[in-house]
């Protein structure tokens, strides 16, 4: 990778800082991180990368963002956990803009390579209505109806990058996450997922007392979490791979709800009162990704196993609680 250079776009985001902190032992030339939050709001920020604070909505910004750039990870995106998916669908699909423009301009300034961030939004909700569901794989996108908003903008931009490969010649490559979890993300405020939503949830109640924590749902609906390291590896390695469509990158280690809580709670070593909020948004009852295809593909997939993990999840989000709280 010696003398390439490299964009990262959400590089202030969760995923796009640990992909970032990662790039910077790869050789890279240079290293363009871009985000629209203030620079004082990423998660993850290096002194030795160039950081801009662009609006990627926009034509002008994207241009900004890829000149001169090799290689580009398009990460940004407005997006959150399930509750902020499910309460926000326009918020989400104009996400549309961020991907159609950089498509735009990683063509227009001759980009090598362009990485798509979609996700397991994608997939038909029809296949999903039963927690002990049938692993997802990625032919059951079809005949779409995915997670509405969210979902469908990234089923679209899918497409989009499908096109820019088979029209302009743009080597593009897409991977579907399936819920990422790790430090130095969003931990608090409405836009985190549930591992990281249940930890602070358990600190909180064991720190405070209360002893108690609400649960989305009635606890049985089932996903599989992919822990951010694995995340990272496999997004570089798809980029750098022959896979031309859209190709599930998560864990298959299923767990419900209910049993994820349990692991956070051994972790922290209390037991607590769940308050289901079955009037909560909790999305489908099941999903768990299929990893038949990437380990064909690329004898590889996520294997880091979610209590382990959570482990390290648990810490980060520990320590950042008490810093922020005082307790």
């Amino acid at each position: 990778m010696a003398g390439r250079t490299v964009l990262v776009t959400g590089a202030g985001g969760f995923i796009g800082g640990h992909l970032v902190a990662d790039l910077r032992t790869q050789g890279f030339s240079t290293i363009r991180a871009v985000d629209q939050k203030p620079l004082d709001e990423w998660y993850q920020r290096f002194d030795d990368v160039e950081n801009l604070v662009l609006d990627l909505q926009g034509r002008e910004a994207c241009d900004r963002a890829a000149a001169g750039m090799d290689v580009v990870y398009n990460l940004a995106a407005d997006m959150g956990g399930m509750g902020f998916i499910e309460n926000n669908k326009a918020l989400c699909m104009l996400s549309v803009l961020i991907n159609s423009h950089m498509l735009m301009a990683a063509r227009e300034h001759g980009a090598s390579s362009f990485f798509f961030a979609s996700s397991a939004c994608v997939y038909n909700a029809d296949k999903q209505t039963d927690p002990n569901v049938t692993a997802l794989r990625e032919s059951d996108a079809y005949p779409a109806m995915p997670e509405d908003g969210y979902g469908w903008e990234k089923l679209f931009s899918e497409r989009m990058c499908r096109h820019y490969r088979e029209d302009f010649g743009l080597r593009t490559r897409m991977a579907r996450y399936h819920n990422v979890y790790g430090p130095h993300g969003t931990w608090e405020g409405g836009r985190e997922k549930a591992p990281a939503a249940l930890c602070r949830k358990v600190i909180e109640a064991k720190a405070t007392g209360r002893n108690a924590i609400d649960i989305w749902g009635d606890g049985n609906q089932t996903r599989s979490f992919m822990y951010i390291d694995d995340c990272v590896r496999g997004t570089q390695m798809i980029l750098q791979s022959d896979v031309l469509d859209a190709i599930n990158l998560g864990s298959s280690e299923l767990v419900s709800i209910n049993q994820l809580t349990e692991i956070i709670e051994d972790i922290a070593g209390v037991r607590l009162e769940r308050r289901y909020q079955l009037d909560a948004p909790k999305g489908v009852n099941g999903r768990n990704s299929d990893n038949t295809r990437i380990q064909k593909e690329l004898g590889w997939e996520p294997g880091i196993r979610l209590r382990d993990g959570l482990e390290r999840t648990y810490a980060w989000i520990h320590d950042e609680w008490h810093r922020k709280y005082g307790r």
